[in-house]
């Protein structure tokens, strides 16, 4: 249950309250097997069998009984709420209970929508931003029972070709850190003006007051964070953002959960701060100043977004004698697949797919589904070629996830999130062979022969490649003659890293 308030109240301001809010960043690396589905074991997750049952309980679940996200403003991950809606719907249900609160209170939804797969957009070819907007507006309507007003970024990464694939989604706003633009407007928002006549707003999070919560200072002492918010606030009006990762309150420091909601009911009882969203605060604005973009850039990487194909410096461990010389290589040898995959899908799907580039679209009406593709392949078949339908959909599902974002952010490419993008694309190239077994061979050959230009920080592992035929094969694909079966190599993945 939240704390209980203060006695006394904050004295009132003569000017209009400042809006405030408080915007957590929800998501969780992928962690199903994609032959079976199931997540996989964890034991450093220990005593709970994975890390998203661990995060649960230290995190989602405490938020969501103490009615947090009525007034949270936040982004939940289609991957993690497709996880939690099946093992935890009570907890997925609070997201979304908190969101049709905030709505009836505000007229706005706190909820944000995000890309469907944590990928980094600039990095992305146009025609695959837009499909992950697209796949992730799609679930975002489904799982909230409304159309987004703002897209949270992966790791916040931005370009303008990004900005310009939300603007004509019909996306109003994302969420910026102040070192992605040139001038951090006064007041927390401004508008980027694209091509074509489009503009975007942006809103601009207070980065002391983020960094305070992200690390702990302002977690620290009874009233330490909301003393910052109502100092932040000046004479009043405007805007003040903090974002953070939502892992932050309960996982990351623990009591923080309690920390939060203490900050909300002070926030609730003051007359000099109103706790609102994005979507509520940017409807009052008004005429917005126009802001100049810095890009690529992110909010996880000092050199703009070279953490995902470089060895920038970057690292979760700067103490530890590492090197990720693997990051370029092995993103490489996923374009060289991914195009291999294209290539095979245009050739492939013509006869197979009643209308082949509609069924990617469609594909995001039903991803998050417990059934995913499955919910809809014989719909999308011809001749009654349903197994056929669902290999390739399942192919073009797993190319997307290759690119996860959490695969280059760690410091090894021997690590549970590089292994589980491997995995996608073995079971990709599994997919292909139930219907073009040499083509799929050739790609794999071509795929694991790239993987050997990526170094592993363990000698006795080599290279990515050694990873590769260690968790899915020795490089070969048979057929198993049955799109459906989804047949595991050998190997069991299960409790790798």
């Amino acid at each position: 249950m939240p704390p209980t308030p203060e006695a006394h109240a904050v004295p009132v301001t003569a000017a209009e309250p400042t809006a405030v809010v408080l915007h957590g960043h929800f998501y969780q690396p992928p962690r199903e097997d994609p032959w079976t589905g199931r997540t996989r074991p964890e034991p450093t997750a220990a005593p709970f069998e994975n890390w998203n049952e661990r995060i649960t309980a230290e995190c989602y679940a405490p938020l969501a009984a103490a009615g947090a996200f009525e007034w949270l403003s936040f982004d939940l991950g289609p991957t993690l709420a497709r996880w939690l809606e099946r093992e935890h719907p009570q907890v997925h249900d609070g997201f979304v209970l908190g969101d049709r609160a905030s709505r009836a209170r505000l007229g706005h939804g706190n909820a944000v929508a995000q890309p469907y797969h944590h990928i980094i957009l600039p990095l992305a070819s146009r025609r695959e931003k837009e499909t992950e907007v697209r796949w992730g507006l799609r679930d975002f309507e489904r799982r909230f029972g409304r159309p987004a007003e703002g897209m949270w970024l992966p790791e916040t990464a931005v370009d303008t070709a990004t900005l310009e694939v939300l603007a004509a989604a019909d996306i109003p706003f994302t969420i910026l850190a102040p070192h992605q633009v040139v001038d951090p407007p006064t007041g927390g928002v401004g508008r980027v003006r694209l091509g074509g006549g489009r503009e975007i707003s942006v809103v601009v999070y207070d980065g002391g007051l983020s960094h305070g919560v992200a690390f702990g200072a302002l977690l620290e002492g009874r009233d330490a964070w909301f003393e910052a918010l109502r100092a932040a606030t000046g004479g009043g009006g405007g805007l003040v953002a903090l974002a953070t990762d939502g892992e932050t309150f309960g996982h990351h420091h623990r009591g923080a959960d309690r920390r939060l909601m203490r900050v909300i009911t002070r926030a609730r009882v003051s007359r000099a701060l109103r706790l609102e969203n994005f979507a509520s605060a940017l409807a009052r604005a008004g005429e917005l100043p126009a802001v100049t973009l810095r890009e690529p850039t992110s909010w996880s990487c000092a050199h703009g977004v070279e953490r995902w194909r470089s060895d920038c410096g970057c690292r979760m461990a700067p103490h530890l004698d590492s090197q990720q010389r693997w990051r370029a290589p092995l993103r490489a040898a996923l374009e060289q697949l991914a195009a291999g995959l294209d290539e095979a899908y245009g050739a492939l799907a013509p006869g197979r797919l009643s209308e082949p580039e509609r069924a990617v679209t469609a594909l995001g009406d039903v991803l998050g589904q417990p059934a995913g593709p499955a919910d809809f392949a014989g719909d999308v078949s011809v001749a009654g070629s349903e197994e056929e339908a669902l290999a390739l959909l399942e192919m073009v599902r797993d190319r997307a996830a290759m690119f996860t974002s959490c695969a280059w952010f760690f410091d090894d490419v021997a690590g549970i999130e590089p292994i589980q993008v491997l995995g996608y694309a073995a079971h990709a190239l599994d997919r292909l062979a139930a219907l073009a077994p040499e083509r799929a061979a050739s790609l794999e050959r071509a795929f694991v022969e790239g993987l050997g230009s990526a170094p592993a920080n363990d000698p006795g592992i080599g290279t990515a490649a050694g990873v590769y035929t260690r968790e899915f094969g020795d490089g070969s694909r048979v057929s198993t003659g049955n799109a459906g079966d989804g047949v595991r190599p050998t190997q069991d993945s299960a409790s790798s890293g």
